[in-house]
């Protein structure tokens, strides 16, 4: 069974899964006091959005840590999976119709946040060793 389970945790499919069912439940919730199909829309827009973001987000904070030298190398890269998960949601949730857009992606930035961070500076901090 642990290899079983360790293996699902290195797929990228099961990733996406999660952050599909994770964070389009959460979109759906945070715009429930809006008439359906909004709800719905809200959260299958996010649960979309967030599969393809957990899937591109790691191998880009790879690719801009390994090339950038020096302190750049430590705030670049989550600056930019920041600001690019945040330009994302918000244009497509508006493009959307989504009701609650700042209530939607509050969440999920917080998470790109955190995991780009970390991961960045796991990463630094390995290369150094």
């Amino acid at each position: 069974m642990p290899t079983t389970t360790a293996a699902a945790a290195r797929n990228s499919i099961v990733h996406m899964a999660v952050a599909f069912i994770a964070m389009g439940s959460w979109a759906a919730f945070a715009n429930s006091t809006h008439p359906m199909p909004r709800p719905v829309i809200a959260g299958v827009v996010q649960g979309i959005l967030s599969a393809l973001i957990t899937l591109f987000l790691k191998r880009m904070i790879e690719a801009l840590s390994a090339r950038l030298p020096g302190s750049a190398g430590y705030w670049v890269p989550p600056l930019v999976a920041v600001v690019a998960s945040l330009s994302l949601l918000s244009s497509i949730h508006w493009l959307a119709g989504t009701p609650e857009i700042l209530r939607t992606i509050v969440v999920p930035m917080s998470v790109t946040a955190l995991y780009a961070t970390t991961y960045n500076l796991a990463l630094r901090r390995s290369a150094v060793r």
